[in-house]
């Protein structure tokens, strides 16, 4: 019913009314702000979602079509709500949904209109896709000066390789993470999580904070330019700057670490848990917990004797771990302040006391009024902070409304603009 009335003129401002009635945002950290997000699929759309999260007014610019990760699992059961993805309700919420072509002439003039009275534009289009559309930021820096513009891509805006296509598990290859990830050398991996996505999603945020910043000073905006394979260099961290030192390149070493010892995963009865000895203070506390002779040679006192001996360690603890259950021997761990932890599967995690009293597990509502649930908000802040979630957008569902609105746009107006094919 919701869909077939977003689709007929006069009654998609009506709709967007009742819809947004209980879609206040609370969050007022970013209130004022105004985004423009032309994203897609996951690096630029998570980008937008923290943005909107933190109470910026994120409008959605879709194609006519929509925007293509909208069809990303709507279709499967398992994974979709109401012809939803799990994609698109995660990382469309907060955010408002209009059509415009930008490829139109007309559309293009309507897009600008917006840029005149917005702060921010986003995109995750390929390098030199900007330039051929217009909406880069010389050409929008012409209609607002004080306009900031944010790509997010693969190689970024210049470099002999900057217009490869990329994608999540390209940046974590180029960028050297998955040489480090896995077993052994023979089978890189790459993370389970898809950081070289996440990871350009989260330095976009970062950039366009600090280019809102220096606005404040200059009067003026600027370009963000971050590149997925840039991050994942710098989330190299120290590991690169003890490349260049030794000169040696690290290999996989499963979950163990390259200096302490303890530190590794381990099986226990019913499952597995994580110890990290990272001083010698918690090694002396883990020899009087589990009482192994095996661990009286004096030499282990230190972490280059525990070094020397590494595997037997871990693989007494193994053995004594194993006659007990997670529980067990977390409780014992934890009460003698050693750092450790259960290897959650998804619905452990997503249970987990302390995320849930972090209102870390959050409801995530369509425009229907069914819902699921979905991570929160990670930023808590004391005072502005308070937070809500509206549904991610049909869409064009908020087309009339923010033509109306926010440019004063009659009904005839909007209505010779769809004649036009320029907007929808």
């Amino acid at each position: 019913m919701l869909q077939r009335l977003a689709g007929r003129g006069t009654w998609s401002i009506l709709l967007s009314i009742l819809l947004n009635e209980d879609n206040q945002q609370v969050n007022t950290t970013l209130k004022g702000l105004r985004i423009l997000d032309l994203t897609h699929m996951l690096s630029g759309p998570y980008a937008g979602m923290i943005l909107a999260d933190l109470g910026a007014e994120t409008i959605k610019i879709e194609p006519l079509q929509g925007e293509g990760t909208r069809t990303l699992l709507a279709k499967d059961p398992k994974n979709s709500l109401e012809g939803m993805g799990a994609y698109f309700i995660t990382l469309n919420r907060n955010k408002k949904s209009v059509c415009i072509d930008l490829k139109n002439e007309k559309g293009l003039k309507v897009f600008y209109e917006l840029v005149k009275k917005s702060d921010i534009v986003l995109s995750n289009f390929g390098a030199g896709v900007p330039e051929r559309l217009g909406i880069d930021f010389d050409s929008l820096s012409k209609v607002n000066p004080r306009i900031i513009t944010c790509t997010v891509n693969g190689f970024g805006s210049d470099g002999p390789a900057n217009k490869r296509p990329a994608f999540d598990q390209v940046a974590q290859a180029t960028g050297g993470g998955m040489s480090i990830t896995g077993l052994d050398p023979e089978h890189p991996t790459r993370a389970g999580i898809p950081i070289g996505d996440l990871g350009g999603g989260m330095f976009g945020v970062m950039g366009v904070l600090a280019a809102l910043y220096e606005r404040e000073r200059s009067g003026i905006g600027q370009h963000v330019d971050i590149s997925m394979l840039d991050c994942q260099i710098s989330m190299l961290s120290y590991m690169a700057t003890m490349y260049f030192l030794s000169g040696d390149n690290p290999h996989p070493i499963g979950n163990s670490h390259f200096v302490h010892v303890p530190y590794n995963t381990f099986h226990c009865s019913d499952g597995f848990i994580v110890i990290a000895v990272i001083t010698d203070n918690f090694w002396q506390n883990l020899k009087q917990l589990v009482q192994s002779p095996a661990f009286e040679d004096e030499k282990y006192d230190t972490q280059p004797g525990r070094w020397e001996d590494r595997d037997m360690i871990d693989a007494k603890l193994n053995e004594i771990l194993a006659n007990n259950t997670c529980r067990y021997w977390l409780d014992r761990l934890e009460a003698a302040r050693i750092p450790c932890a259960p290897v959650n599967n998804l619905d452990q995690a997503l249970s987990d006391e302390q995320v849930l009293h972090r209102n870390m597990i959050v409801e995530l509502k369509h425009p229907s009024g069914k819902s699921t649930k979905g991570p929160g908000n990670p930023i808590k802040l004391s005072r502005s902070g308070d937070e809500s979630f509206s549904p991610a957008p049909l869409l064009g569902q908020h087309t009339s409304e923010v033509f109306t609105k926010l440019l004063d746009y009659s009904i005839g107006s909007i209505e010779a603009l769809k004649t036009a094919g320029a907007i929808a």
